[in-house]
Parts: structure tokens; sequence; C-alpha cells
């Protein structure tokens, strides 16, 4: 009897461990989804010598070709993109790259610095300079320490680079603290950073210091120039009508956020009144929507 329980018993575990091994091969056939893999990058011309940049990895980006050099404006997100961008620079011109202007200080707009050669001018406004010394402080980071901001913006600065007539323009805090538009007023063209997202909740870093009601201000700034195309960091050029339409969005949710606390609903009542669900992007990281931004802004003691 004894015998045969244990017969009985090898059995079962030879049983169980082939079912086990064909389990490991399915799984090991089946294939794994595949990462997406980013668009090619692509330089775009607009006019005047002046291009916008997509594809590769990060947000969009841009370039000026003066008669002697050329600035380029954010550097994408990886080193592989940026010498890209590099590429596709040197098709159109011998000029050398020595500026690089930053709008802020988000990773995918800066990251891709290091691809670029030592020794370049790098603008951005004085908060924007602050958040990079903080983030490259990161071991992570530590390739990006030479490419920290050399010359710092506190308000508007007109520049006249290689003949290229660039004005910088600060508005105020909005979607960080440190946002810069670089304004071209020969070509009517303004690089705005991430000031602008179409189909989908603009981004606040309230971390940052970035505030929705600065937004909307600066919003109306932007609709004052004398521009007619307008380069954010993910969206195709935009228009006035693209800017206002943002605006006017941003501002009813203001005035319904506003009142609905006067009505002395909580945060989360007014959450499933707009119909938000929380959602974590990657890594878990939740993003807060808009109408918690507006929220905080109007409750929070400054």
């Amino acid at each position: 009897m004894a015998k045969r329980i244990a017969l009985v018993a090898g059995f079962v575990t030879l049983a169980s461990l082939a079912v086990a091994v064909a389990a490991a091969v399915e799984a090991a056939s089946v294939p794994k989804p595949q990462q997406p893999q980013p668009v090619p990058l692509s330089a775009e011309p607009l006019r005047g010598g002046v291009y916008w940049v997509k594809g590769g990895s990060g947000a969009n980006a841009g370039f000026i070709i003066g008669k002697k050099v050329v600035i380029v404006i954010d550097a994408k997100m990886t080193e592989e993109s940026s010498r890209a961008m590099l590429v596709e620079i040197q098709k159109l011109t011998a000029n050398p790259v020595k500026y690089v202007v930053l709008t802020h200080s988000d990773g995918d707009h800066v990251n891709g610095l290091a691809g670029f050669p030592p020794g370049l001018t790098i603008v951005a406004h004085g908060n924007t300079k602050k958040d990079t010394e903080e983030a490259f402080k990161d071991p992570k980071m530590s390739a990006l320490l030479p490419y920290l901001p050399n010359q710092a913006v506190t308000g508007d600065r007109p520049l006249d680079i290689a003949g290229v007539r660039v004005k910088l323009l600060y508005f105020g805090p909005a979607h960080t603290s440190g946002d810069l538009v670089v304004y071209l007023p020969d070509q009517k063209i303004a690089f705005i950073g991430d000031l602008a997202f179409l189909g989908r909740d603009p981004l606040i870093h309230r971390q940052k210091g970035g505030t929705s009601f600065g937004l909307a201000q600066t919003l109306k700034k932007l609709l004052a120039l004398d521009a007619d195309t307008f380069i954010s960091g993910h969206n195709d050029p935009l228009t006035k009508a693209d800017i206002q339409g943002l605006l006017t969005a941003i501002e009813e949710k203001q005035a319904k956020v506003k009142a609905l606390i006067e009505q002395g609903k909580s945060l989360e009542e007014i959450k499933r009144d707009f119909g938000i669900a929380d959602t974590s992007g990657p890594g878990g990281r939740r993003w807060p929507s808009l109408v918690e931004t507006i929220y905080l802004d109007l409750t929070e003691k400054k």
C-alpha cells in the first residue's frame, strides 16, 4: 500500500511539473507588448529661417537660423533626440549652434542638453535656473551639470542675436514660476513651452510655483502679442483662436469651481460634479486635474 501511495504521489508530482513547464513555455511564447517607439524627429519650416522640431523623445523644440549662428529653443528629452535635432540643423545651415533658450525646467524640455556641444550660452528665467540646479543634483543627471543655464533672465529682455530680433517675455507664474515666451516679432511667431495644451487639461506644476490664475493671465498676454503662430510643447502650431478657446475653458472652470466652493462643497464633491476620477501616470504618479489645481489655488493659504 505504501509503495502504491508513493507511486501515485510521484505521478501527481510529475503531472504538476509537466503542467508548470507547459505553462512556462506558453508564457515565454506569448509576445510581450512592445513600448511605442518615438515618431522620427523632423524640422518643419515656419517662416524667416524659423523651424519647429517635432518627434523624437520629449516636447517640441525649435530653432532660428541667424546670419552667423543658430539659436535653439528647448532641448528635447534625451541626448539621442537632441543630436538628431543637430543633424537636422546641419542639413539646413553650416552655422554653429551657439545659443539655447529654455522655456522652462521640465525634463522633456531640458534633459537633452547633454547632446549639445559644450560652451553654449544657455538662457533661462532665474526660477528655471534654480529648478534645473536642483534637478541636476541627482547623480543620474550628472552629465547635465555642465549645461546649467549661464544667462539668467528675470524680466522681459530684447535680444538681437546674429541679426535675429528676439524678445524674451516673462508674464509671471503660470505652468511653472519660470516660463519664458520666446517672441519673434518679425516672424510673428511665439514659442510658448507648456503654456498651452489642447486636447487635454493644462498641466500646472504647483510644486514649481505654477498657478491656474497666473496661466489665465499669461494666455491673455499671449493674445495681446502681434503673433499668429504659437509653438507649444505638445501640439502642432496653434493660432490665436486656439489660445482664446483654451483661456475661455479655463476661466469657465475657475468660475464654476469658485461657485461650488461658495456652496460649501468639498474637493471630492466638486470633482464628482465634474465627473473626474483620480488617475495615475507612469510610475504611479498622480497628476492633479485642472479642477483640483483651481480648487487648491482658491483655498490654500498663501
